[in-house]
């Protein structure tokens, strides 16, 4: 069958894998891949610089399926059901996974990151990773995992109605913070080093107020917009180290500072400055498996809309030759999505 496999930084090609055992195991799926979005891991790894990562990798994680044969045991899903893919493999048995936090398993096995993904026509996976919904598209399936990395982060700042939160990067992983917190009851600022996305973060997204980065006195214009008190939670959605050791001076005191983003490299920060505001520091990892019927629901009901996140689309052979264009800057990609 088709895959597309990443054979090196910078080499992505088109070719061939065998076909999945036909004889599933128990609570195995057999799945056809129909729609693949393209995020921030899969450019990092494409440019080297994804931590945890390894070559050559067949890349695909945010996935929308069509269930094609289940285990005789498998009753979640059936064959002909659209679904998202969950693509946390946990072990379901260390300190975390017995504390329901699946998202950070001590082994845990990431599709398309530590073990292959998804660009490939067929692949079999744990039944009970499927989501399925009967009202969104393969599309918008594909497009939930990223959404839950953004409302996972949400709940772990654990914001409450009234107050103000700062995203720091508008990619999607940004933006997914950016309309959990608004869902929260918070008050939105964005941050970016690009005006096109913090223009669609006012005119899409409603956000009232945006920042770029780099101003020249970014604590100023956000003391400025919350009347000198600074975001009570920060997000850093950037995956850039400079961006990341910046972001401590941003919160309020008693503020939090969380990290959603990650890089290969130590964060150093001021410690009579941390210690002064008690910050609070947290990593958001992944997100949970109660978040994807959550968010499925919320797309069902339109409390969330993914129209606008899609601005580049590729069939399966093309992306070779487009892939190279997606991870530059210029090319404005925001979602890109594959379809099989």
């Amino acid at each position: 069958m088709k895959t597309l496999i990443l054979e090196e930084p910078g080499k992505l090609t088109l070719g061939s894998t065998t076909e999945p055992d036909a004889t599933l195991q128990p609570g195995e799926a057999l799945v056809k891949v129909h729609r693949i979005g393209v995020c921030g891991t899969d450019i990092h790894a494409y440019n080297g610089k994804q931590p945890f990562f390894s070559y050559p990798r067949i890349l695909g994680h945010e996935l929308g399926v069509e269930v094609v044969a289940v285990a005789p045991d498998v009753t979640n899903v059936a064959p002909g059901d659209r679904c998202a893919v969950e693509p946390y493999l946990n072990c379901g048995k260390c300190i975390a996974c017995r504390r329901g936090k699946g998202n950070c398993c001590t082994s845990l096995k990431v599709l398309g990151v530590h073990t292959d993904g998804g660009h490939r026509e067929r692949i079999v996976v744990p039944a009970a990773k499927l989501h399925s919904s009967k009202k969104l598209t393969l599309e918008q399936l594909a497009l939930v995992e990223t959404l839950g990395i953004g409302a996972h982060a949400v709940d772990r700042a654990q914001i409450e109605a009234g107050e103000t939160a700062l995203v720091i990067g508008t990619g999607p992983i940004g933006l997914a913070v950016i309309q959990f917190a608004q869902a929260a009851g918070a008050k939105v600022i964005a941050m970016d080093v690009n005006d096109a996305r913090l223009a669609f973060c006012r005119d899409t997204l409603g956000v009232a107020h945006t920042v770029n980065a780099t101003t020249p006195d970014v604590v100023a214009e956000l003391e400025t917009l919350t009347n000198g008190d600074l975001p009570t939670a920060v997000f850093d959605a950037t995956g850039n180290p400079r961006s990341m050791m910046a972001s401590f001076n941003y919160p309020a005191h008693g503020g939090r500072l969380i990290f959603v983003g990650l890089f290969q490299g130590d964060v150093t920060f001021n410690d009579p400055n941390f210690h002064k505001r008690e910050l609070t520091l947290m990593g958001s990892r992944n997100a949970r498996s109660t978040d994807f019927p959550r968010i499925i629901e919320l797309i069902e009901t339109g409390k969330v809309d993914t129209t606008p996140w899609i601005t580049h689309r590729a069939s399966f052979d093309a992306v070779p030759e487009e892939f190279p264009k997606w991870v530059k800057p210029e090319t404005g990609v925001l979602k890109a999505i594959i379809e099989l």
